[in-house]
């Protein structure tokens, strides 16, 4: 049995519908073909801890030093920390719906 290997947009997918509640873990698990609730719950993890860098590294690469490969250029890093600002971004803005509608009741 080999280890599973998910594509970084399929982690920031996850991270993403986790993180606005669209999806309990069950429904992500089956939609993305995740095998095991703890990768999500790491790709959460790494999310919150800003360690953005690890949904790119290979299986085995574990990055600490320089937070990644090099082989990146800057117009790919910024457009990956533009990409991450905007999930943030509706993240929060479904955040604060939710709390809003809260505050109605």
């Amino acid at each position: 049995m080999g280890k599973n290997v998910y594509s970084s947009e399929t982690k920031w997918a996850v991270v993403k519908a986790k993180m606005a509640g669209e999806l309990t873990t069950n429904e992500i698990m089956e939609k993305y073909g995740i095998k095991n609730k703890s990768q999500i719950s790491t790709w959460v993890r790494w999310y919150k801890q800003g360690e953005l860098y690890r949904f790119d590294q290979p299986i085995g690469k574990q990055y600490t030093y320089g937070h990644g490969p090099e082989e990146r250029s800057a117009d790919e890093r910024k457009d990956r920390q533009i990409e991450h600002l905007k999930m943030e971004n509706d993240i929060l803005k479904k955040y604060m719906a939710i709390e809003k509608e809260l505050k109605k009741k």
